[in-house]
């Protein structure tokens, strides 16, 4: 499934633009360059390709699985009655199942609609650039597996780099240009690995948190913002008084609803 959003597609060359400088700056300036006369030399380049590799098979996965888009219907069906109402609600509940408005169609539980792919994605967790994707039911296991080779391979180029620099090497150049060079890139390579594997990092503890959870990335802002809207609420009306909030700002007399109960705020919560 190929998306024509100019912000994913622009995303995945940056990424293969990563991958393939992190790859020609380990491969020249470290391993060959330090460890050319050592065994350690041919197992790194192996090593680190093979990680390249299972990265960008995962990421093409994710990028071309249909991550779980809901079928429209062969026939066009009247929907007609969810546009005469307010014209705000995305959906109209029957049981588990709703009806998409943009899409018209009846979607299973836990669907969401994607405004970016324009359709209505399974189990949808988000829509991500990186892979000019939605997450959803079909792909996110691949999304994982990408983030999680990401993550793999920042870290074995960071210990690449400071094993690098901290041996002596006798057989390096001496040469100052060479040398200069061989900075610019270790530095440029140091900053792209901290930087991107922090960020999958921060991102595949999140996605283990909602698989444990059983909630999608959605569901979980969803049910945050709902609990939190219902607790400001609350100790709104503590001061403000039991009334509708449209009357808060008259100055008249409006009881406060305090309560010293310990379980106040737990009971607004449900």
């Amino acid at each position: 499934m190929f998306v024509r959003d100019p912000c994913g597609i622009l995303c995945i060359i940056v990424t293969y633009l990563a991958v393939f400088y992190a790859d020609y700056v380990v491969v020249k300036w470290i391993v060959l360059y330090t460890m050319q006369e050592s065994l350690w030399c041919p197992l790194h380049v192996i090593a680190f390709n093979t990680v390249v590799l299972l990265l960008m098979m995962s990421h093409l996965k994710a990028v071309c699985t249909d991550p779980g888009v809901v079928p429209l219907p062969q026939s066009r069906m009247d929907f007609s009655d969810i546009h005469t109402g307010s014209g705000s609600e995305d959906c109209d509940e029957r049981d588990d199942w709703t009806v998409c408005s943009r899409c018209e169609t009846y979607r299973p539980p836990r669907a969401h609609h994607c405004r970016i792919c324009k359709r209505c994605i399974k189990k949808m967790d988000h829509h991500c650039p990186w892979i000019n994707n939605c997450v959803g039911e079909r792909n996110q296991k691949y999304f994982i597996q990408f983030l999680v080779y990401v993550g793999v391979l920042a870290m074995y180029a960071v210990a690449l780099l400071i094993s690098a620099w901290a041996y002596d090497c006798p057989q390096c150049s001496n040469d100052m240009a060479i040398k200069q060079t061989r900075i610019l890139h270790c530095v440029i390579l140091g900053l792209e690995s901290v930087m991107f594997g922090t960020f999958v990092i921060a991102i595949l503890v999140y996605q283990f948190q909602a698989i444990l959870d059983d909630e999608t990335t959605i569901e979980r802002l969803q049910t945050s913002s709902h609990r939190r809207n219902t607790k400001t609420f609350a100790l709104l009306s503590q001061v403000c008084g039991k009334s509708h909030p449209i009357f808060w700002l008259l100055p008249c007399h409006n009881p406060p609803r305090y309560s010293y109960r310990r379980d106040f705020l737990v009971d607004h919560e449900v």
